[in-house]
């Protein structure tokens, strides 16, 4: 089951891969426990600072597997569910970056865009694919894509199911860069780096939450809520190391979360 997920760290980065190749990393209930388990861990681990998901081979993930999906359909299915969501990645207090590196379909679309950011190859092929298969927008993608790209733009992806590439996801503001391929893992990785190195670990989380969350309420009391955590952060060591590295003119040491 480890290899299903493979996973190392370098210099603060997580660097998670999907691992199942030979099927464009489909996903399957196996390799879903794996990732959101290493997730897990890495919300705890404070070598871990940021997150970076991407798929071995040709694929990021072309959705949920068809013999899953056969066996859905003739009843025989018998994998009892992850009681965590398939929205999980959201819930972890450090950032998740996507790096897309091929075939991106379906519950694999869902799995991109509920990481934090998202990097993609310029000729990674898109598509949500659920209205030519008889499916409707899964685990709150109809919810999400308008939010990134617009209401008309996700009635597009959504009703026609039609493969795009990434260039046009990028086009579209739908991803936040869209890279050669032959770049893509590295940029993600330096990006994600770039995090790890320069901001606060209690920021990036306090950040994450406020994001994800502040959809859900009102200007009002997403700014109320802002007022309560920036108080708090005056009390944190990482507000004390902030202001004294940039006076110091030094790279910052900032506590791990």
């Amino acid at each position: 089951m480890d290899e299903l997920v493979l996973s190392s760290v370098d210099q603060g980065v997580l660097t998670l891969t999907f691992n199942r190749p030979d099927r464009l990393n489909a996903w399957t209930a196996a390799m879903g426990r794996r990732y959101f388990d290493l997730l897990e861990e890495a919300a705890e681990d404070p070598a871990v600072r940021a997150v970076v998901v991407t798929g071995a081979g040709k694929g990021f993930c072309a959705g949920a597997d068809f013999r899953a999906l056969g066996q859905i359909q003739d009843g025989s299915y018998d994998e009892k569910p992850d009681p965590r969501p398939n929205t999980f990645p959201v819930t972890i207090g450090k950032p998740v970056v996507a790096a897309v590196n091929g075939a991106c379909a379906g519950l694999g679309m869902v799995h991109a865009l509920v990481c934090d950011l998202v990097f993609t190859a310029d000729d990674a092929k898109w598509t949500t694919a659920f209205a030519r298969r008889g499916l409707i927008a899964e685990y709150g993608l109809a919810w999400v894509l308008p939010r990134l790209m617009g209401q008309q733009r996700a009635m597009d992806v959504l009703l026609s199911g039609r493969v795009f590439t990434g260039r046009e996801a990028y086009e579209m503001g739908l991803v936040n860069r869209s890279v050669p391929a032959d770049r893509l893992l590295a940029e993600a990785q330096e990006y994600a780096g770039e995090l790890a190195a320069h901001c606060s670990p209690a920021s990036m989380a306090v950040i994450k939450r406020q994001v994800w969350h502040d959809w859900e309420v009102t200007l009002a009391e997403s700014a109320e809520t802002a007022t309560a955590e920036m108080v708090a952060s005056f009390g944190r060591p990482d507000f004390a190391e902030g202001v004294a590295s940039f006076l110091e003119r030094r790279p910052p040491n900032f506590p791990s979360l």
